[in-house]
């Protein structure tokens, strides 16, 4: 995939709109709301065609990075499919479990132990797994629409960061640990946890509190739940997910050259506000295109953290955010409205602490 190294004004043009299209239209309309896997999948497509980057590669890309991970016959798609249809069939007897669960610890101390166990596990499980088994828990809990929803994008903030810390997790850290394998840092498995733990670790804990406290209490004992979702919707949601995947990698392909042109060469401090941009695209894209050997560890830390955040700001952000919006039906405008705050507030908290650190080492 060739891009120009100097900015091409039409292009830079065409494709800044497409961005802010991405980012107001589905707050704005609808049915674009309605259909925002679509709707992506359109601004995918006019993204590669602006920019000229159509190949066999980026087809094959789209194609395929929803059912594959790492070159592994299985992905997003069937994870989420066979899923749903092991708790169209079993919901009973899973639900059952997740219920008994609830009961025995109550349900401040479980969502609690939710956030903080399944958003540490997901470096090893994969994020992918992972959102499947959190949407489902959150789905049979006993509490109204609106803090579901709460603890769900609470939840998939931890979820985003702890996934980071191998790169198994997701595809973030795969792509930074492979571009940082060689001198001067010779990434290996533990390179991402060595990294970022401790500045990880202790915002997974403050979330999976902020999870508990939202999550108020329950004055009866949890039943479970009827089991709602026709075989023909667990199916179609693998679909959508299927299709959304498929949109952001084109649309982070599209979006390249101004990736290259601009965004790399803004200094450290502002790139880490810019890097909010990831919340509407695909942060393994710009992982890609930051992440380089000749940065210097407070470059990469601070790259990184700002992607991370910012992905748990919007539905398109990231993968958990796109399997619990899509299982719980959590619409663009009810996600923003949590995510957003939450977001601002953890980039402004982490921006303080990582000043203070580089202040420290001067």
């Amino acid at each position: 995939m060739y891009v120009s190294p100097e900015p091409v004004p039409h292009i830079a043009l065409c494709l800044f709109t497409i961005f802010l299209m991405v980012l107001v239209l589905p707050f704005k309309i609808k049915r674009i709301e309605e259909n925002l896997e679509l709707f992506f999948l359109l601004m995918g497509i006019l993204a590669v065609t602006a920019s000229g980057l159509w190949d066999f590669e980026v087809v094959e890309e789209a194609l395929r990075d929803p059912v594959s991970i790492g070159g592994l016959p299985v992905g997003i798609f069937q994870v989420v499919l066979f899923a749903g249809i092991a708790i169209y069939m079993f919901n009973r007897q899973i639900y059952g479990v997740i219920v008994g669960a609830m009961n025995r610890f109550g349900l401040k101390i479980f969502v609690f132990l939710l956030i903080f166990l399944l958003s540490l596990v997901s470096s090893v499980i994969s994020v992918i797994v992972t959102a499947v088994i959190l949407s489902e828990i959150i789905a049979v809990m006993p509490v109204e629409r609106d803090r579901k929803i709460k603890i769900t994008v609470i939840a998939c903030f931890a979820v985003g960061l702890g996934a980071a810390l191998t790169p198994v997790g997701e595809p973030l850290s795969t792509i930074t640990v492979s571009k940082l394998k060689g001198e001067p840092y010779n990434a290996d498995f533990f390179f991402l946890f060595d990294l970022l733990a401790f500045y990880i670790v202790p915002g997974i804990t403050v979330l999976a509190f902020l999870g508990a406290s939202t999550a108020g209490k329950s004055e009866d004992s949890a039943k479970i739940p009827e089991y709602a979702e026709s075989l023909r919707f667990v199916i179609l949601r693998a679909i959508r997910v299927y299709m959304f995947v498929a949109a952001l990698v084109l649309l982070g392909r599209g979006l390249t050259p101004l990736v290259i042109w601009y965004f790399t060469k803004i200094p450290p401090q502002i790139l880490y506000w810019v890097n909010m941009i990831s919340a509407v695209l695909d942060n393994a894209t710009l992982a890609a295109a930051e992440i380089a050997p000749q940065l210097s560890l407070m470059q990469i830390k601070s790259a990184l953290i700002g992607l991370l955040i910012s992905g748990g700001m919007l539905i398109p952000g990231n993968i958990p955010n796109i399997v619990a919006a899509g299982r719980l039906r959590i619409t663009s405008k009810e996600w923003a409205h949590i995510g957003v705050p939450i977001g601002l507030i953890m980039m402004a908290a982490y921006f303080i602490i990582l000043i203070v650190e580089g202040l420290a080492h001067i």
